[in-house]
């Protein structure tokens, strides 16, 4: 074997490197007793390092095509680096409680974005599978890490449950797939794959298994548990960063390697789509508690982003990515809000601690109610021109039910914006007598909120962004 060939994995090389060191550092304070934030510096440190590493990346390939990432690839790397960054910095007053588990947070978390780029980088299905997994396992012990509390460890075996079964329906349909075409590389499967019920049979059972990673209907009955009993900011880091990672790589892998299949995807998504946006969208105008809130509103977010894959071309992977890059800081500056009221409010996440909120928390209901409209996808914030993008490329696509999918997208719009705005109204108009104390942020969560905001005000109205990400292609 020519082990050069890691060289190609820069990104991937960088970030085991990054675990070590933290690992590292983790045992020399635990040895010395040092206290303060210097593993938590070091984390956002090597973070920081890795986007600078992912952004100047050059597509390559090795092992024979097993890996192969493109620019494309490299682009949402950087965002769901970006995004991991945010989360770590976002999670500081969280860590502080568990103090004695902090290098465990930052190696999962690292551990979870390097399967990630695994299976992003993936050009043959069983390194696909390898990469999910890797991402998944570290996930779930993130979902657990609150083990003490109940909800915590229930969501995490509904997670790790749901994954498990989820994993196994992939892997049987990656087996069907091998059978139809007798090898499992993307690029020979897609000129050898031909529309047998053997290869439908396996193109359904795949879409499925990635489906529960994704949280689309009829795959998402575990997401609101999870999302309710995880520790608020692993609850965030699995609503962005884990998604957008798994809907690239789907978008990825039905454009390319099931395009003979077309005619079959093409319609199983149309149902999926649908059911995502409105199921979630009637979900969450009955939730109390804002996190399960959240996770419907994931679910809805996770139609929205599969609709680009629609349009079926270059256009499609250039409005996903961006429009993950878009919910990434939106989902992010809400889920920063809902950390500083849990942390400060004795772990209150339900809807009713937030009647009043404007009058004792201006600035923060401020900063939470752009992030809500930019969600919503309100002009002028960067959440109006993310839905507008997948909007054109499910247009693009010409067809009688793509035109009816992108109507029913835009009704529901309309109805995610009630339901983001029974928030917006606890804050704003709804009286009570016993509204919030005033909280005193720290500086982390101050520099989170700030990289949120700006992405919300700024990546809808510089072009430049979605040009650098368009020119990106496939």
């Amino acid at each position: 074997m020519n082990y050069g060939q890691f060289l190609q994995m820069i990104p991937e090389a960088f970030l085991v490197l990054a675990l070590i060191l933290v690992f590292c550092a983790d045992f020399k304070i635990a040895r010395t007793q040092v206290k303060g934030y210097s593993l938590y510096f070091l984390t956002i440190a090597l973070l920081v390092a890795g986007t600078g590493v992912c952004l100047t990346a050059e597509p390559a390939e090795a092992f024979g095509g097993l890996y192969v990432t493109t620019p494309i690839v490299n682009v949402m790397k950087t965002i769901l680096t970006v995004g991991t960054l945010i989360v770590v910095i976002m999670a500081q007053s969280w860590v502080q409680t568990v103090k004695k588990l902090e290098g465990e947070f930052y190696m999962l978390v690292l551990s979870t974005l390097l399967g990630m780029y695994v299976m992003m980088s993936s050009g043959h299905f069983l390194l696909f599978f390898l990469g999910l997994e890797m991402a998944s396992v570290p996930m779930a012990c993130l979902v657990a890490f609150d083990k003490w509390k109940k909800n915590s460890a229930e969501g995490a075996a509904k997670y790790i449950l749901v994954a498990t079964f989820s994993s196994g329906v992939m892997l049987y349909g990656i087996s069907f797939i091998y059978a139809a075409a007798g090898t499992l590389y993307f690029d020979d499967v897609a000129a050898t794959i031909s529309a047998t019920p053997l290869a439908i049979m396996g193109l359904v059972f795949f879409f499925s298994g990635l489906g529960f990673k994704i949280s689309l209907v009829p795959f998402h009955f575990w997401t609101a548990d999870t999302y309710e009993g995880a520790p608020t900011p692993v609850t965030g880091y699995l609503s962005v960063v884990s998604k957008g990672a798994a809907a690239l790589t789907l978008c990825i892998i039905l454009i390319k390697v099931f395009q003979p299949l077309v005619e079959y995807w093409e319609y199983l998504l149309y149902i999926v789509i649908v059911l995502s946006i409105t199921i979630a969208n009637l979900f969450a105008i009955r939730q109390t508690a804002l996190k399960r809130f959240m996770a419907f509103s994931s679910i809805s977010q996770a139609g929205y982003i599969m609709l680009a894959v629609v349009g079926n071309g270059g256009i499609s992977v250039a409005a996903l990515t961006y429009y993950v890059l878009v919910y990434v800081v939106a989902n992010m500056a809400v889920f920063t809000v809902i950390n500083v009221v849990e942390q400060q409010n004795g772990g209150r996440t339900d809807m009713a601690a937030y009647n009043g909120f404007y009058q004792t928390n201006p600035k923060l209901s401020f900063l939470m109610t752009l992030a809500l409209f930019s969600l919503a996808g309100i002009p002028p914030f960067a959440g109006m021109f993310s839905k507008f993008f997948v909007f054109m490329a499910a247009a693009q696509q010409g067809s009688a039910a793509a035109y009816f999918v992108v109507f029913v997208a835009l009704i529901n719009t309309v109805v995610s914006l009630y339901y983001y705005l029974l928030i917006v109204k606890a804050m704003y108009i709804t009286k009570t007598d016993s509204p919030l104390p005033t909280f005193q942020s720290d500086c982390a969560t101050k520099a989170a909120l700030a990289l949120c905001t700006a992405g919300v005000a700024l990546f809808g109205v510089c072009s430049c962004i979605y040009e650098w990400i368009a020119a990106a292609g496939m």
